[in-house]
């Protein structure tokens, strides 16, 4: 049963890794309001959560997630424009600053590919398939994909895709970009487990977060205006703890101990 609300999204923690897992399998986790409060609330908890280094977001059964749900948007047309108003943005995912993994086995379609991409790295198995959908749909790229797919796979495969909604399979989203490891044989979700993991013990969490931010605010700039922000930023990074941690453990052929990110709330910079 999947009725309640803190069924829809699963949580299972995996040492220093939380495994989020959509949870409507008889819908291929088609996208519902309620799914998304689930999803959006729990990696809320999870930015914080000093236990939680890394995030795993994959879907039950066939699909990692078939797009909204068709029944729920037969009435779309219909509700009154301050109705739809959401409570947060779509894309909150893209604000966590521990690293978000995506285990995709089965289709990711419409919406549900748009998660998938807002993921920083993508894990699929030979059953994951991509499609935008929306041309089919008669919407339009929507929840910012116009923006992430170029980055991806290039402005004409972009295009391709998003003009065709045609079906991509888990060879030609490995080739073009979609994915980054395809997993031929075992679990797609222990691979991906498995390398947040590696990421949770190895990796400095301050360092990541500062990474993700440069990668977002860099995508637009120049490279002399990146290259003058890393500056600024490297200079912090030698005052800092986590620096003469990486440095000590690297010498002295340790596994590092590096703190946990501080709470949102905090003043203590990231």
């Amino acid at each position: 049963m999947t009725g309640e609300p803190d069924e829809l999204v699963l949580a299972e923690h995996r040492g220093p890794v939380l495994v989020l897992t959509f949870n409507r399998p008889a819908k291929l986790n088609a996208w519902t309001d309620e799914l998304e409060d689930r999803y959006f609330a729990l990696l809320d908890a999870a930015e914080d959560d000093p236990d939680v280094r890394a995030v795993v977001v994959t879907g039950a059964g066939r699909g990692f997630c078939a797009g909204a749900d068709l029944q729920r948007l037969q009435a779309v047309g219909e509700v009154l424009d301050a109705d739809r108003a959401r409570r947060r943005p779509r894309d909150v995912p893209l604000t966590l600053r521990k690293p978000l993994i995506g285990a995709v086995g089965g289709v990711a379609a419409g919406l549900g590919m748009v998660e998938a991409l807002y993921c920083d790295i993508r894990f699929g198995s030979p059953s994951a398939r991509f499609t935008t959908a929306f041309a089919q749909r008669g919407l339009i790229a929507e929840y910012g994909i116009s923006w992430l797919l170029p980055r991806l796979v290039g402005h004409s495969r972009a295009a391709d895709l998003l003009l065709s909604s045609r079906m991509v399979d888990a060879e030609e989203a490995l080739r073009i970009g979609l994915l980054d490891h395809l997993v031929p044989t075992g679990s797609v979700v222990d691979a991906a487990v498995a390398y947040a993991a590696d990421l949770a013990t190895r990796c400095s969490p301050a360092s990541m977060a500062t990474i993700k931010n440069q990668l977002r605010s860099d995508a637009d700039g120049t490279y002399a205006d990146s290259s003058a922000r890393a500056e600024g930023a490297m200079l912090q990074a030698f005052r800092g703890a986590d620096f003469v941690e990486g440095v000590a453990s690297h010498l002295d052929k340790r596994p590092p101990s590096f703190p946990s990110l501080p709470v949102r709330s905090s003043d203590v910079p990231v």
